[in-house]
């Protein structure tokens, strides 16, 4: 009759396989694939404060793992005008030119747009902000570079899953 050793060894890795590749893997391998959209973005950003704030981090979230380029800290605010453009808008409106509106009627009068306060207080005089063109930088990162990030992400998984087990630890996100 045939003897088997190692059952409890096998059953124990396998029991601990599943963590180990989240721990040790994916969101390694997310984070590699992230990263390359980060430095796409970087790149291509034209702000100093923003290439600044661009980071990147990873989640698991619901059995999955999210890997996440990120505009946070000093900047973050321009993020979303320099992506998208801001529409034409007063800044401020003369009272002679208000008929008693508030600076934000004005502008809902010519479109859904806020008003800018200082330090709580309207910019008094009449000023019209032009607007701004966008400079997309998140998502043609993201269309340029995903093969190269997929591309990342495997070489990151091929080079810690062996034949002698998962191998590393993952080394956490980026600030």
């Amino acid at each position: 009759m045939a003897t088997i050793r190692g059952r409890a060894e096998v059953g124990s890795f396998l029991a601990s396989l599943p963590e180990q590749l989240k721990n040790k893997v994916l969101r390694g391998a997310a984070r590699s694939g992230a990263n390359v959209i980060a430095k796409e973005a970087k790149a291509t950003v034209i702000s100093e404060e923003v290439r600044s704030a661009i980071k990147v981090a990873t989640a698991a979230d619901d059995g999955r793992i999210i890997g996440k380029v990120q505009v946070k800290g000093r900047g973050a605010y321009i993020a979303p005008w320099l992506e998208y453009g801001t529409d034409p808008h007063f800044v401020a409106v003369a009272d002679s030119q208000r008929s008693g509106l508030s600076v934000r009627k004005v502008n809902e009068q010519i479109g859904d747009h806020e008003a800018l306060k200082i330090n709580g207080a309207f910019v008094t005089g009449t000023v019209f902000h032009p607007g701004a063109s966008p400079h997309p930088f998140l998502r043609p990162a993201l269309d340029i570079k995903e093969a190269e990030a997929v591309a990342a992400a495997q070489q990151y998984i091929s080079t810690r899953i062996t034949k002698a087990g998962v191998t590393g630890n993952d080394e956490g996100d980026e600030a």
